[in-house]
């Protein structure tokens, strides 16, 4: 895979699947048993009435050869019908010229041989065709356990546009250091770090839905081991560990400060995809005078030297920065005035908006003061809990008992709320603060239809009387 590949959704191909009009069943049960291609659909009333074929769908099968489906009605196989019936729907979607069959659909790009081989069995064919123009391809996130870990974080958000860069990778991480920094502690994270490995050797039912995220948890939980070692944490501050860069309760400002660079390198990197991804999406017309594209980055970037003229204490400093200001607010302006259509209302609407930039980032840069925020209250819990389990100790076996459960109910307690904040918190910053800037536009998620064939066969037209009442 070439580097330029890593960084976008698999690349698809518009094909069009064909077979002789005698072979469209089996050239759509192998389609669908493979899984990999999604069929152009015609929307139209649906015709499967049946309560147990709907309730079955998401556990629908194929037979092999053409069922009966009388048969299949009284052997009560709920989900031969569903399958039967989605089967039904996607040939009635065929385009039938001189005995041949034919339907339009997209596949990712390198499933074309194994799927060419497939149906060349069956007397079928496929083949790419040239992309529609003005249509863009849905977007399939490229395969590894790290990407279908982070995927849902991004999915949730938005689908992401096929033109766009594939950020799930770099979503994901910037997540985890979002999480470890208000989670820091080596013991709690260790914990993090065990339940995903449980749930990912696990074979009990109620945890398979989980298993595909154990890799994010196994990473939330080494981010939060390694923020803990920064800080000295491990089950609070009980000194089992030093403390590597600073203790919060003894330097709450330095922690301050470091949670908004932290912030800024983040809104950098997202200012950066959001270049990348306006140029893809519009070319160079639309990302210069972006907010989210050249413009914004040109702002922050003179917040940036701003802030550098306050430390350093030089007056010719403010030069760059304002220059900076001043061609950032203009290209802005230019963008957002094109977007509103011109005019007495289309300049005020554009001067509102252009204000509310300016605010939105000097409040999303010190949004991200909540990484300290919450670091410190994951602290000052800690230090809570270990102050009354030493206080206790010292009062003999019964106080030292107490002391003992104070410690472990403490710690329960101070893990299951600070992880759901930090959590949620991360969540809120990744999505408001960062996606707002990455993502403009809105894809369409790739889905292949896939039916698997019924392992036990099919109840077939001369197995029908074996299956009537008698």
């Amino acid at each position: 895979m070439r580097w330029r590949e890593a960084w976008t959704p698999q690349p698809m191909t518009r094909v069009a699947v064909a077979a002789p009009l005698g072979a469209l069943r089996d050239m759509l049960v192998r389609v669908a048993d493979a899984g990999t291609v999604e069929l152009d659909q015609i929307d139209r009333p649906s015709t499967v009435d049946t309560p147990s074929v709907v309730a079955a769908a998401g556990a629908a099968r194929l037979a092999a050869r053409a069922p009966d489906v009388d048969a299949l009605r009284l052997a009560g196989r709920a989900d031969l019908l569903a399958g039967e019936a989605q089967l039904t729907a996607h040939a009635a979607d065929a385009v039938v010229r001189d005995e041949v069959a034919a339907l339009l659909g997209w596949t990712p790009q390198a499933q074309l041989p194994a799927l060419r081989a497939r149906l060349a069995a069956v007397g079928a064919a496929i083949a790419p065709l040239p992309r529609p123009a003005g249509i863009d391809p849905p977007t399939a996130v490229r395969p590894g356990a790290l990407r279908r870990g982070f995927a849902p974080l991004v999915g949730t958000y938005a689908t992401e546009p096929y033109r766009d860069v594939d950020a799930t990778v770099p979503a994901g991480l910037a997540y985890l250091v979002m999480f470890g920094a208000m989670f820091g502690d080596v013991g709690h994270g260790a914990l993090l770090v065990l339940a995903a490995l449980a749930v990912r050797a696990s074979r009990w039912p109620r945890l398979a839905g989980l298993r595909r995220y154990w890799l994010f948890g196994l990473g939330a939980g080494l981010s939060a081991m390694l923020f803990g070692l920064g800080y000295g944490e491990f089950f609070g501050p009980t000194g089992l560990v030093p403390a590597w860069w600073l203790a919060p309760l003894d330097r709450p400002v330095v922690l301050l400060v470091g949670g908004v660079g932290l912030g800024a390198v983040l809104l950098a990197g997202a200012y950066l995809l959001g270049i990348v991804n306006r140029v893809r999406e519009g070319g160079w017309g639309l990302a210069v005078y972006a907010p989210s594209g050249v413009a914004g980055s040109l702002l922050f970037l003179a917040a940036g030297v701003a802030a550098t003229a306050l430390q350093v204490h030089r007056s010719w400093v403010w030069y760059p920065a304002a220059a900076l200001a001043v061609l950032g607010l203009v290209l802005a302006y230019a963008g957002l005035l094109a977007g509103s259509g011109g005019g007495p209302a289309g300049a005020l609407q554009a001067a509102v908006e252009l204000f509310d930039t300016v605010i939105r980032l000097g409040a999303n840069v010190m949004s991200f003061a909540r990484l300290a925020a919450f670091g410190l209250t994951h602290a000052v819990l800690g230090w809570i809990v270990w102050g009354a389990a030493t206080g206790l100790w010292r009062h003999g076996v019964i106080g030292a008992a107490g002391g003992v459960l104070v410690f472990a109910l403490g710690n329960a307690l101070s893990f299951a709320l600070e992880a759901l904040v930090a959590g949620v918190q991360a969540l809120r910053l990744e999505y408001y603060e960062l996606f707002s800037r990455v993502f403009q536009l809105e894809g369409r998620p790739f889905r292949p239809w896939h039916v698997p064939l019924a392992l036990d066969g099919a109840v077939g037209k001369s197995e029908e009387e074996s299956c009537s009442p008698g």
